[in-house]
């Protein structure tokens, strides 16, 4: 199967219980990216405490997605565009507090790096904003405070009432609002018809991917629907049974990097040389080191890869002579590639040595092609031969790259 995005749940899916996502799981996750799958982090947090993880995945290098507000917002996070929204209409809220006060709940919802609730004192909610990083505001007359439309609104209490009043309000709200319990303590209001799959769908079709090709990971009920709607399903170890009984696999735990282990197994260890996308590594890197140069993948293989540099004003010495310093970055940019491609699922590449020899010149004007060959294929090392040449085939140097495999932790 080529999958073409993943799609993850943040909390207790793609977070351990210490909410850090682990050395083992962002490793995998940004080599998935690298051969060419995108990532979606969807999520019941507001876009304000989700943008930080998909930074920290280098979503914003790669091209990903977050579907926040549990599918009420869904942000590409490269380019910032607001790709679809749909909010609560303003005038529910004078309803929902009055029902929230008649039941002992405090009543809270988000805007911009802010909760506003009636009780900044609940404990639920105290830690709500210090799992998003956000600040806590107390207004007296909630729904009179509210001067927006809200993605959702959420009530926290004793689980019992919470069940009785979602059970009442699924059928006295139904086509207005959803409700669902999204925790024991929480009770979510959101728009009509707005569940994780049913926002995933928007984003496919804009995207023009078939469900078939997408791999979806979660641990709640709330991402049952989603499970069940891509290709293939995969639960966490510690989601409860009747979300495993929905999903195609189980994986182990948010604490054992079950998302990691997944990604290896189901996505990984599926790409195959000949599937890897050079125009969308080229792409992806045109804001770090390798694209600031100019360089550009041309070919990859198992055992061959191949790209070339300008010689211009990034690359060249004053008097306008290849420098060699680019030239030795040349060959780790393309030995570092051909070393991705041989590891293992379970296994991270470290550069460790490069060593070159400059035995002519390139001139101003001219594209130097680096070609890169594995000499050695270890299980702790692989060494690499890098030619770079001219646009005639004149040898410009020649590099030893020894770059260090390691297990992931």
């Amino acid at each position: 199967m080529e999958y073409k995005l993943i799609v993850l749940d943040v909390d207790g899916t793609l977070l351990n219980n210490d909410d850090i996502i682990t050395a083992r799981t962002r490793t995998t996750l940004i080599k998935a990216q690298q051969m060419g799958v995108k990532i979606v982090l969807a999520t019941g947090r507001p876009i304000f405490g989700v943008m930080p993880l998909s930074r920290e995945l280098e979503m914003d290098k790669y091209g990903g997605f977050v579907l926040s507000y549990n599918g009420g917002q869904i942000i590409n996070v490269q380019s910032g565009e607001l790709m679809f929204e749909k909010r609560i209409n303003p005038s529910m809220l004078p309803y929902l507090e009055r029902k929230a006060i008649k039941n002992n709940f405090a009543i809270f919802t988000y805007k911009d790096d802010t909760i506003i609730t009636n009780d900044a004192s609940n404990v639920h909610i105290i830690r709500e904003a210090e799992l998003n990083s956000m600040r806590l505001t107390e207004v007296t007359n909630f729904a009179e405070s509210i001067d927006f439309a809200p993605y959702k609104c959420m009530l926290v209490g004793d689980e019992e009432a919470l069940i009785d009043l979602e059970s009442h309000w699924k059928r006295r709200l139904a086509g207005e609002l959803d409700v669902f319990r999204s925790e024991e303590f929480f009770l979510e209001v959101v728009p009509p018809f707005i569940d994780k799959a049913n926002t995933l769908s928007v984003l496919l079709e804009k995207l023009s991917i078939d469900p078939a090709n997408v791999i979806a990971i979660g641990d709640g009920v709330c991402d049952v629907s989603m499970l069940q709607f891509v290709g293939t399903g995969i639960a966490m170890g510690n989601a409860r049974e009747s979300v495993k009984a929905c999903a195609d696999h189980v994986t182990l735990s948010n604490e054992e990097d079950g998302v990691a282990i997944a990604i290896e197994k189901v996505v990984i260890a599926e790409l195959h040389s000949a599937e890897i996308p050079l125009a969308e590594l080229n792409e992806a890197a045109k804001h770090a080191l390798m694209g600031r140069l100019g360089i550009q993948y041309t070919y990859a293989s198992e055992d061959r890869i191949e790209a070339t540099m300008p010689v211009d004003e990034r690359t060249r010495q004053p008097f306008g002579i290849l420098h060699g310093g680019a030239t030795l970055a040349l060959a780790e940019t393309v030995a570092g590639l051909g070393s991705l491609i041989l590891c293992k699922p379970d296994e991270m590449m470290v550069g460790m040595q490069v060593s070159g020899n400059h035995l002519s010149s390139a001139h101003e004007g001219d594209t130097v092609r680096a070609v890169g060959t594995i000499l050695h294929k270890g299980r702790s090392s692989h060494v690499w031969n890098v030619d770079v040449f001219t646009s005639t085939d004149k040898l410009v140097s020649t590099a030893r790259i020894v770059n260090s495999i390691q297990k992931k932790r």
